[in-house]
């Protein structure tokens, strides 16, 4: 008889236990183990990995060493996989230059506009950008806002130097 009222306070006891888990279940629907979102827990095993900024150092050694379809490809991918990196979109607008893809590279800066638009870094840019297209009034005008804006900048004197001797001298 005492076996029995102990199986039945057992049997209660774990009723209760699970009538109280049921009801934290409803409150904590959206949450994971450890507090965290559930949707942390989905399967994203079609999203590649990628160390901090494993593109976009691969992507400047390439552009470094002229491999510039090489590095607009790594670019191109790390605008995918970082959107809201001006780094990745400076690289890839650069690379694209580089392969003379104008399309591509306009659409770049113009994403990059919005993120760091009033900067020496992006007038030097698109500055030299207009320059490979030999659009040279455009691009000294860019080169020219960068220098406002950074009167010291040696890479926009350089630019602005090579704009100068491209004017002086013909192609041919």
């Amino acid at each position: 008889m005492l076996q029995i009222r102990a199986g039945t306070k057992c049997i209660a006891f774990l009723i209760a236990t699970g009538a109280i888990l049921a009801g934290c279940q409803s409150a904590t629907d959206g949450l994971a183990a450890y507090g965290d979102s559930a949707k942390t827990l989905e399967d994203d095993s079609a999203v590649a990995f990628y160390k901090n900024d494993e593109l976009i150092t691969t992507g400047k050694l390439q552009f470094q060493e002229k491999n510039y379809g090489k590095s607009y490809a790594i670019y191109k991918r790390a605008v995918d996989v970082f959107p809201e990196d001006p780094a990745a979109w400076l690289g890839f607008a650069a690379s694209a230059d580089m392969v003379a893809r104008f399309d591509t590279s306009d659409r770049a800066y113009q994403q990059l506009s919005r993120m760091i638009g009033n900067t020496p870094v992006y007038y030097n840019n698109i500055g030299y950008s207009h320059l490979l297209r030999g659009d040279l009034r455009t691009a000294r005008r860019y080169f020219l806002k960068a220098y406002e804006l950074d009167p010291g900048n040696e890479v926009t004197a350089r630019n602005l130097e090579l704009m100068k001797n491209s004017v002086n001298y013909a192609q041919r």
